[in-house]
C-alpha cells in the first residue's frame, strides 16, 4: 500500500478510533468516580451491620448472663428448699427414733422392775 492509501484509511478510521477511545476514558472516570461512591457506600454499610451485629451480640450475652443468674438463683433456692425439707425430715426422724428410744427405755425400765420384783419375792420365799 502506498503512504496516500494509509493517510486516507487512517483518515477515514481516525474519527471512530477517537470517539471509541473518549468513550472508553469517560466509561472509566465514570465506573471509577462510581466506585468510589460504592466503596464508600459498601464501607458504609458493612461497618454498619458489623457494628448492628456486634450490638446484638452484645444483647444477646447480657441476656444470657441474665438467664443464667435467674438459673443460679433458682437452683439456689431450690436448694436451700431442699435441705430445709431433708432437715425437717431428719427433724422428724430424729425425733421419732428419740421417741422408739424412750418407749424401749421405759419397757427396759419396766423389765427390769419386774425383774427385780421377782427376784425379791424369790428371795423371799427361799428365805429362811
Amino acid at each position: 500500500m502506498s503512504v496516500e492509501g494509509l493517510r486516507r484509511r487512517w483518515a477515514r478510521r481516525a474519527p471512530a478510533l477517537l470517539v471509541a477511545l473518549s468513550m472508553g476514558v469517560a466509561g472509566v472516570a465514570w465506573a471509577g468516580c462510581g466506585d468510589d461512591s460504592d466503596n464508600s457506600d459498601s464501607v458504609n454499610e458493612a461497618q454498619e451491620r458489623i457494628e448492628r451485629g456486634a450490638e446484638e451480640a452484645k444483647q444477646g450475652l447480657e441476656k444470657g448472663e441474665e438467664e443464667l443468674k435467674k438459673g443460679f438463683e433458682k437452683a439456689e433456692k431450690e436448694v436451700e428448699k431442699g435441705v430445709d425439707e431433708g432437715s425437717a425430715e431428719a427433724q422428724k426422724g430424729l425425733e421419732k427414733a428419740k421417741e422408739e428410744a424412750q418407749d424401749k427405755l421405759e419397757k427396759g425400765k419396766q423389765e427390769a422392775q419386774e425383774g427385780i420384783e421377782e427376784a425379791e419375792k424369790s428371795a423371799d420365799e427361799y428365805a429362811p
